[in-house]
């Protein structure tokens, strides 16, 4: 990935879009800290479709739910009982 300081993106805006689509993501700097990246939309997209559903999009589906919010039995750690004395 290519690195640009933000003066260089704004200032060269369409040369740092064409790089974008033709050579993949470019990164954004400001005062040399790694800040954003422009992605081609392609890329986004597929991202898109790999994250995990959002909490909204768990509670609006028709499906079964409970499988994804409860972990398996026997795996859940517990705290050690503590005495009252």
């Amino acid at each position: 990935m290519l690195s640009w300081p933000v003066q260089d993106a704004k200032a060269r805006f369409s040369e740092f879009l064409d790089a974008c689509v033709s050579e993949g993501p470019q990164v954004v700097t400001r005062r040399g800290i790694e800040t954003a990246v422009l992605v081609p939309i392609d890329d986004w997209r597929r991202l898109q479709v790999a994250a995990r559903p959002s909490l909204k999009q768990l509670l609006l589906t028709d499906t079964a739910r409970t499988d994804q919010l409860v972990p398996p039995r026997g795996k859940a750690r517990r705290r050690p009982a503590t005495r009252l004395e």
